[in-house]
């Protein structure tokens, strides 16, 4: 098998199990508020705490990521995303968000481990529809979890689904050995201290000091927390969405969620196709935010019309909203010093992320202040077109050059 292929299986693979792990979480999220007696959207407040494990990971993570190399880490953080999901499975208190802040953890390695071997193996020309293949698994596991975490449900009880899950997790690990050898060369040098950096405020202020290393990164790092804000609401609310605004089962919102997903998952491939083509990756995105905006209005306002109607907004919104990241971590890839990818990508995702708690967290408040689904879900598109369009005037003035996702 070539590198750059053994490269992208291992990543890929990881990246889909990472994703139906995490992913199943939202939507168990009814059942799992109703056992800790709480209202259906504090699930928001898991969902922003996965989110705070991610930030963990990218902000502190860096130095791990160097002294075990880029397999062996994403095996620990499969470790971690199981460990969190123990703990999910036990009733919710502080053990439960224990373990949300672990799966978020175990899956915020994915990003930079992910990016450092695919910018070694991919070929430079086809490096976006990489990037994007890989960033594919995300829906991909997300549409696994919406088809079957809910008949897992029905048929086994909430614990004994969450034990399967963790199975999967633990069997993953296991099945990406192989790829080691091939694809973990270079670690070990210099980071000793990697344990200690976890908990080092320093490791923080150095991954943001490194988007300094191109002129491009800080709009392409803020377009991306505005995606992840709209994202991550999507993300956490839509199976709730459709149960308490549509009167949908378990079964049913796990299917809207499989088809957002799915949608999500061709949406990431078919706009990585298409930035390779273009080469303006930046304007392409600014673009894509008014977009994914106008199909989040349409969710919102079409989604009373029927089933049908319902299933194709949320592909919509899939194909668009949550179709963005695999052209963004390619670009980020590009402009970045080879060197410095993981960095970089980590740094990013860093802010991205930091939007994925505020994101959820403020959807929550609007809910509990207005008792609409609907408003917070029109609030949270509106800030992304607005960003959208801002980017686009700034691109127009000359901020975008060289900003395509040609090398």
């Amino acid at each position: 098998m070539p590198l750059w292929a053994s490269a992208l299986v291992a990543t890929l693979f990881v990246q889909t199990v990472s994703s139906f792990a995490s992913l199943a979480i939202p939507l168990l999220g009814p059942p799992l508020m109703a056992r800790a007696g709480l209202a259906p959207e504090s699930i928001g407040l898991v969902s922003a705490l996965t989110s705070a494990g991610i930030c963990w990971c990218l902000a502190c993570g860096g130095p791990m990521l160097s002294h075990h190399g880029p397999v062996r880490t994403l095996q620990i953080g499969l470790a971690c995303l199981a460990l969190g999901l123990f703990a999910l499975s036990q009733p919710l208190g502080l053990l439960g968000l224990f373990g949300a802040l672990a799966v978020g953890f175990g899956t915020g390695h994915n990003t930079p481990a992910g990016s450092q071997i695919l910018v070694r193996a991919a070929p430079p020309r086809h490096r976006t529809l990489i990037f994007s293949i890989k960033q594919a698994g995300v829906p991909l596991g997300g549409a696994l979890a919406g088809l079957l975490v809910a008949p897992m449900v029905l048929a086994q009880g909430l614990s004994a689904a969450l034990w399967t899950i963790i199975g999967v997790v633990l069997l993953t690990i296991l099945l990406v050995q192989p790829f080691r050898q091939r694809l973990d060369g270079d670690r070990g040098a210099g980071q000793q201290g990697w344990a200690r950096a976890l908990l080092s405020p320093a490791a923080l202020a150095r991954s943001v000091r490194v988007l300094r290393a191109h002129p491009t990164l800080p709009l392409l790092t803020a377009l991306g927390v505005s995606f992840s804000v709209l994202q991550s609401c999507l993300m956490a609310f839509t199976a709730t969405y459709a149960i308490t605004r549509h009167g949908a089962s378990l079964a049913e919102a796990g299917r809207i969620v499989a088809v957002m997903q799915l949608s999500s998952m061709v949406g990431r491939i078919a706009l990585g196709w298409l930035a390779d083509r273009t080469g303006h990756a930046l304007r392409h995105l600014a673009l894509q935010a008014v977009a994914s905006a106008l199909a989040v209005a349409l969710l919102v306002a079409g989604g009373d019309r029927g089933p049908l109607a319902l299933y194709g907004c949320a592909a919509l919104v899939g194909f668009t909203a949550i179709g963005w990241n695999g052209v963004h971590m390619a670009e980020l890839a590009r402009v970045a010093p080879q060197s410095q990818v993981s960095n970089v990508t980590s740094a990013a995702s860093l802010f991205g992320f930091g939007g994925s708690i505020c994101g959820p967290l403020a959807f929550t408040l609007l809910v509990n202040w207005s008792g609409s689904y609907g408003l917070a879900f029109i609030v949270m598109a509106v800030q992304l077109a607005g960003f959208g369009l801002v980017s686009a005037a700034v691109l127009g003035r000359g901020t975008g050059k060289g900003g395509g996702s040609h090398s």
